[in-house]
């Protein structure tokens, strides 16, 4: 149904003209924890799951007019670029009428895709999430071409995020921006997000914009030929907050708002896997 709206409401074009809207292409049936690993067999990809690995490689790459990337706390900037070497615990606030919203959205599309499960409880995320980095790298020369990154619920084995994280140019936007590509049946959905440096050193990041090749949500859908339909969701934007914590840990504020409203709130807590958090550290994460 989706795929079908995206076609009659989008706009199709060439990809060879919007390489920045590109990504992996799902299947029909199912994303799942081993979607890039069997993505990387069919595209004969190189798979790197060894050593730190970041969702990027630099941070300061995405330095420019919005963002002095140099200003951001060390243990914020430490998280992106050595991501593999940090546990993760995540907690979820659904708002008023969006949840049965989201239990729907659960039932219909992503337990059976197992994409985008997200905690609808505080319970579905109380023992722990994995986090699992994956580089995708070219085989004849080594060269980094995405960054996979792939969270489980411990406690359902529900995918909660199965995406690929880079650094691109977009035609709205002068500097460069974060861009996540979700894997969907056909097409993905691309998430474009532009840079902040707030004053206190923290690390902003917003998907906020008004037209096409704005910062925003896209839903791709690709007819297999080199040509695709995208559908720009101005009514979708979500912002992320990540700020320094105790111990050389960090913790994150992702929200997400319809319409001008917001609908979902979620929480992360971020340290080093050596690291023994006290009981304080995990109590003020997760009452904040």
């Amino acid at each position: 149904m989706t795929q079908r709206w995206v076609q009659i409401a989008g706009r199709r074009l060439l990809l060879k003209d919007h390489l920045w809207l590109d990504g992996p292409i799902g299947n029909t049936r199912l994303i799942g924890k081993d979607f890039f690993l069997n993505y990387a067999r069919q595209h004969n990809l190189q798979v790197v799951q060894t050593g730190g690995r970041g969702l990027v490689d630099d941070l300061t790459l995405l330095s420019g007019s919005s963002a002095d990337i140099t200003q951001v706390e060390a243990p914020v900037r430490n998280f992106y670029e050595r991501t593999s070497e940090y546990t993760i615990d995540a907690w979820s606030q659904w708002h008023g009428l969006f949840k049965p919203f989201g239990e729907a959205l659960g039932i219909i599309f992503s337990r059976r895709l197992q994409q985008m499960n997200i905690p609808l409880s505080p319970l579905d995320s109380a023992r722990g999430m994995t986090s699992n980095v994956i580089q995708l790298r070219d085989t004849p020369t080594g060269d980094l071409l995405q960054t996979a990154w792939v969270r489980e619920l411990n406690a359902t084995r529900n995918v909660i995020y199965a995406g690929t994280y880079s650094i691109c140019a977009i035609p709205g936007h002068p500097t460069p921006c974060i861009k996540v590509v979700f894997p969907l049946p056909n097409g993905n959905a691309v998430v474009v997000m532009r840079p902040e440096v707030r004053p206190d050193g923290s690390f902003f990041l917003t998907s906020a914009g008004n037209t096409f090749g704005d910062p925003g949500f896209y839903f791709v859908v690709h007819a297999g030929d080199g040509t695709i339909w995208t559908k720009y969701l101005k009514s979708m934007q979500e912002t992320i907050h990540v700020y320094a914590a105790e111990h050389g840990a960090s913790r994150a504020d992702h929200v997400l708002h319809l319409w001008g409203k917001e609908f979902l709130r979620l929480h992360y807590y971020m340290r080093a896997k050596d690291a023994q958090p006290s009981q304080v550290d995990v109590k003020e994460a997760v009452q904040s």
